[in-house]
């Protein structure tokens, strides 16, 4: 497919992913009362119905409270979500062979931090994919130092050794610590605009998860960082 192609179908699948949350907020399935399991069951049902999805290139995840400040590799215990709490669900859609990933935060009270996590999310995602914009021969290196810096003006902690990845027509490479220039961390030295293992150009993911370890509460927002 042309590299035109390609942008205009991830584009498409996380629009369609944006849909499926929509859904899930109009649904009200991220509520006082029901357990991450049970969020996460209804949120499979809900995007099979409307949405016609089938798979879903990686597990879904339905974190709440304490369970916010762990990581995509953690599997913690199954948590029933309270009248003042915080959550967050990171989801990995195919919408016909293309990856979408996409992460939201809610405040299900009224707490003024819980609300001013859930609004730093998307100003440092915005401040760190404008600085991407502006840097064509950045690394994902150089990248994830940023996002670390801007974290700290925040006065949150970074919860994730990573902060995105590559993603495209699934399934896409695997991404691990093994290979690091797939992910953007430190030690990830390559251009991040550079071609793909099949000679296509890289598109990334950029995950910002910040988290108050001491207040046990983290948010999380994931998007599309280069389109």
């Amino acid at each position: 497919m042309e590299e035109a192609g390609r942008a205009t179908a991830l584009l498409d699948a996380q629009g369609k992913a944006q849909q499926l949350f929509q859904a899930i907020e109009t649904a009200g399935l991220i509520r006082p009362g029901v357990t991450e399991s049970e969020a996460s069951k209804a949120i499979r049902a809900l995007a099979k119905e409307q949405l016609g999805v089938t798979r879903h290139w990686h597990k879904r995840i339905v974190r709440s409270g304490p369970n916010t400040l762990l990581p995509y590799a953690e599997n913690p215990p199954d948590r029933l979500l309270t009248d003042d709490d915080i959550a967050f669900v990171d989801l990995g859609p195919v919408f016909e062979q293309w990856e979408a990933d996409f992460g939201r935060t809610w405040v299900l009270g009224s707490d003024p931090l819980k609300h001013k996590l859930c609004a730093d999310l998307p100003a440092v995602f915005d401040a760190a994919k404008a600085y991407f914009a502006a840097h064509p021969d950045i690394t994902g290196e150089q990248l994830h130092a940023e996002v670390l810096r801007l974290t700290a003006a925040t006065e949150w902690e970074f919860g994730n050794y990573h902060c995105g990845h590559v993603v495209g027509e699934f399934p896409h490479v695997q991404v691990d610590t093994r290979r690091t220039h797939y992910l953007i961390m430190k030690g990830s030295d390559q251009p991040m605009r550079r071609p793909d293992l099949g000679g296509k150009v890289a598109h990334w993911i950029l995950e910002i998860h910040l988290v108050d370890r001491a207040r046990q509460i983290g948010g999380f927002y994931e998007e599309l960082l280069t389109l």
